[in-house]
């Protein structure tokens, strides 16, 4: 019979120790978490305060950009307190919440991404029924979908690894990763594994196949379209297809290092690479979509024109 111990802890032993550039590392992580919160929390401001910008295409982005928030409110702000410490651990507890809100964090951006490709399909393959299509009330419904699965599915698989015993709780990461603490069970993980592949397949797999036919669809029509459609597809997909492409490749960073031994790459690359998904994806999402759609752009002008213009009338009449 394996023996195993209730675990109250868990240690994180990707840190070490930065020595004088610990207060360097904590301002970078710190400014960075901050750039993220106000550029999201600006465009969240613009597209919520300006009625031009309710239509179901930028919906879906203020649902992108709260969530953008959320992912890394919960993962910079631990790693900067972490930095500042010379023991890294996180309660059990909080080590399931934190994992509990990263991986809500992963399949809400995902499935919102996916609903995007849909959104877009519409827009440029059935231009004359996109308002018949998506009606406020099938947006209302996507929006819920887009953040109701994800944390229905994440919750089972919280509650599954909850129930794990376990003979250990060194975790070789930054963050708490739910792969590793299997790892860690000595009791069976068959329906672990199990659930793990049918979330897989549902949050990931039906998401990319959505929008590989979506995105098919839409180059089909480019390609047979008149040089207006070309244009208004480069226009509102790049940053989109960006994003995809963006946030695929750093999860596929962070899978890859939890399920197979990169101890070759240097320290301070892993944890970089662990965290790409949630600093870069919502660090370069709002200069993407801010800069290349047009509306949002405009809007932004007019905002900042009309603060030039009354600070310039406050100091001609004072």
């Amino acid at each position: 019979m394996v023996n195993f111990t209730q675990v109250s802890y868990f240690t994180l032993g990707a840190y070490f120790d930065p020595g004088p550039l610990r207060w360097l590392y904590f301002v970078i992580i710190l400014s960075v978490y901050v750039l993220i919160v106000l550029s999201n929390l600006l465009l969240i401001v613009v597209i919520c305060m300006n009625t031009t910008l309710h239509e179901p295409m930028y919906m879906f982005l203020c649902s992108l950009f709260i969530n953008e928030i959320n992912g890394s409110t919960v993962c910079l702000l631990f790693i900067a307190y972490q930095i500042l410490q010379d023991f890294h651990s996180i309660s059990y507890n909080l080590c399931f919440l934190q994992m509990f809100l990263l991986y809500s964090y992963g399949g809400v951006n995902f499935t919102n991404l996916a609903i995007m490709s849909y959104d877009r399909y519409v827009a440029i393959c059935f231009p004359l029924h996109y308002n018949t299509h998506m009606t406020p009330r099938k947006v209302t419904c996507l929006i819920v979908v887009i953040w109701l699965s994800p944390l229905v599915a994440v919750t089972v698989t919280i509650v599954l690894t909850a129930s794990l015993k376990l003979c250990g709780n060194i975790l070789d990461s930054v963050y708490c990763d739910n792969y590793l603490i299997i790892k860690l069970a000595c009791s069976d993980t068959t329906v672990n594994n199990i659930y793990e592949l049918v979330v897989v397949t549902i949050i990931l797999v039906i998401p990319t196949i959505l929008i590989f036919f979506t995105y098919i669809q839409i180059f089909r029509v480019c390609f047979n379209g008149t040089k207006q459609t070309r244009q208004k597809a480069l226009s509102t997909c790049t940053p989109h297809l960006f994003s995809v492409v963006n946030f695929a490749f750093g999860c596929s960073f962070q899978i890859f290092q939890s399920r197979f031994d990169l101890s070759h790459l240097p320290q301070m690359l892993r944890i970089i690479l662990s965290l790409y998904h949630l600093t870069c994806q919502p660090l370069f999402n709002t200069p993407m979509y801010g800069l290349n759609l047009t509306k949002i752009r405009n809007v932004c002008k007019n905002i900042f024109c009309k603060s030039r213009n009354a600070v310039t009338t406050v100091e001609m009449t004072s």
